[in-house]
């Protein structure tokens, strides 16, 4: 789907009834419209589709997704407060780069916030709620199955989300919120570590939470997940290559 420019409506006194309904419903198509930009622009950038540290090439974006910059501006200032790009002084934006220092720092967070989220879920999570985990995994697997590595991450990623909401603890859900993002990125590229089968070996861990969240083992689960994203750092952490701070396409 091609994404046109999002424009304001003009005002006019003279509308028929039906012209203003159309009218209302118009900042809620918009809001969509913005929605699926920003999904997709993300996911553009997680899958690598731009190196780490590269400028962001504004007008091949635009081109690419059919939108003017303004909307590209205010999609890209949204993923700059996820922490996935980094707005540069008048002179566009750039893939973030995570120093190795930090990495270790962020994922060791994560790894805190999604062990506690685990514990607090197996105390509370609902026979419905699971089962939704469970199809998300299945889905996850059938995705795997077929090497389709964008299917795969969506689904773990659910995953991992459905597992903070059933922890049922609003400050625990922003703050995994608010480092979600700058990991995504990150997260995504571990699976495609050369160097061992990573991607193989994080769906075994999956099977291993979805088991320990069946039996509500607390301890267990919130062990198993630490640990999983000390696995994932370790795998994404060789692949945070130096670049030069413009590398990349210009705008």
């Amino acid at each position: 789907m091609v994404l046109g420019p999002v424009t304001e409506p003009e005002a006019d006194a003279g509308l028929e009834p039906a012209d203003g309904a159309r009218l209302s419903a118009m900042p809620s198509l918009a809001k969509s419209l913005h929605g699926e930009l920003l999904a997709r622009l993300r996911d553009y950038i997680v899958e690598g589709n731009l190196a780490v540290g590269a400028r962001v090439p504004e007008r091949m974006l635009c081109e690419r997704f059919g939108i003017s910059r303004t909307p590209l501006r205010e999609a890209l200032k949204v993923l700059a407060s996820e922490g996935l790009i980094e707005l540069l002084p008048n002179r566009g934006a750039r893939v973030r780069q995570l120093g190795a220092e930090e990495l270790v720092d962020l994922f060791d967070v994560m790894g805190g916030l999604e062990a506690l989220a685990g514990r607090l879920a197996c105390e509370k999570i609902t026979p419905a709620a699971y089962d939704e985990i469970e199809r998300l995994h299945h889905e996850m697997y059938g995705c795997y199955m077929r090497r389709d590595l964008h299917g795969y991450f969506a689904c773990n990623q659910a995953i991992h989300d459905r597992i903070v909401q059933a922890a049922d603890n609003e400050p625990l859900r922003a703050s995994y919120a608010n480092f979600a993002g700058r990991l995504r990125r990150v997260r995504y590229s571990a699976n495609l570590d050369e160097n061992r089968d990573r991607w193989g070996e994080a769906m075994r861990e999956h099977e291993e939470i979805l088991d320990a969240l069946r039996r509500r083992a607390g301890n267990e689960l919130s062990d198993i997940l630490f640990g999983h994203l000390r696995n994932k750092r370790r795998a994404a952490a060789g692949r945070e290559t130096t670049c030069p701070p413009d590398a990349g396409v210009a705008s």
